[in-house]
């Protein structure tokens, strides 16, 4: 049976999917396939190269994104995406999405013609980085000439990637929408993260309704997109969300289908 796992975008909530995954594991739940976008780009590259839970999170509690050797001079973002290359490197090393354990599919975002992009064959941590690469954070990334940017702008839960090669998909999305009171908005980037926010609410319901099995921490509204520091914690709601969900009512039938 093919088993897909959908892994959205959520910046550092995006380390709530490696709880989620050591949860599905522990039951016997082994993905075959895996669409991701941003955070979830990442998470999923790594779990479908063989990295074991524990190391995904190592690798998000100690790769430095805002060191100095990573700033970015004459280009537009704070961050160079470029310069995060030879990090991925030596996690992938063969870059390449044919090299995987898992057949894999990453959303990003044309930036120049507006258009949603889904990466899965050929070279595989340009990919990753254009998916992540959170606007006015980080550089876009140039692959084959054209200029790209994070993948949930246009594709936050890109179940469409591959609802076609799967007999069960399990989702796992890590951006809760709540009401905000314009005390909440204290700085530009709180606005930007807002408006992003609520782009990616488009066409989403229906994509969650097609999960056979969704786990969404709704504890994770707490928490910002860059607050590295909650790792721990993060880590441990998407496992918790995940276990309840697993034991649910509906986990349980996917479990006996399986």
């Amino acid at each position: 049976m093919n088993i897909g796992l959908v892994l959205s975008g959520g910046g550092v909530r995006g380390i709530a999917h490696i709880g989620a995954i050591k949860a599905l594991e522990e039951m016997g739940i082994q993905p075959t396939h895996i669409a991701g976008t941003s955070a979830g780009a990442v998470v999923g590259a790594l779990y479908a190269e063989g990295h074991s839970c524990e190391e995904i999170l190592k690798f998000f509690k100690t790769v430095d994104l805002f060191s100095f050797n990573t700033y970015a001079f004459r280009k537009p973002g704070f961050v160079d995406s470029d310069k995060l290359f030879e990090v991925f490197k030596k996690y992938i090393p063969h870059d390449t999405f044919e090299g995987l354990k898992k057949r894999l599919f990453i959303t990003g975002t044309d930036i120049l013609e507006g258009t949603a992009k889904v990466f899965h064959e050929g070279q595989l941590i340009k990919a990753i980085l254009a998916s992540a690469a959170y606007p006015g954070v980080f550089t876009p990334v140039n692959i084959s000439g054209r200029y790209y940017v994070d993948g949930g702008i246009l594709n936050n839960f890109p179940i469409d990637a591959i609802q076609q090669y799967c007999d069960l998909i399990i989702g796992v999305y890590v951006n809760p929408f709540e009401k905000l009171e314009i005390a909440d908005l204290k700085h530009s980037y709180n606005v930007i993260d807002r408006a992003l926010h609520i782009k990616m609410k488009e066409g989403l319901l229906s994509k969650l309704d097609a999960c056979d099995l969704l786990i969404s921490p709704n504890t994770l509204v707490n928490y910002g997109t860059f607050a590295f520091k909650n790792a721990d914690v993060i880590y441990e709601m998407g496992y918790t969300a995940a276990k309840e969900a697993i034991q649910s009512e509906k986990g349980i039938l996917l479990l006996n289908k399986d």
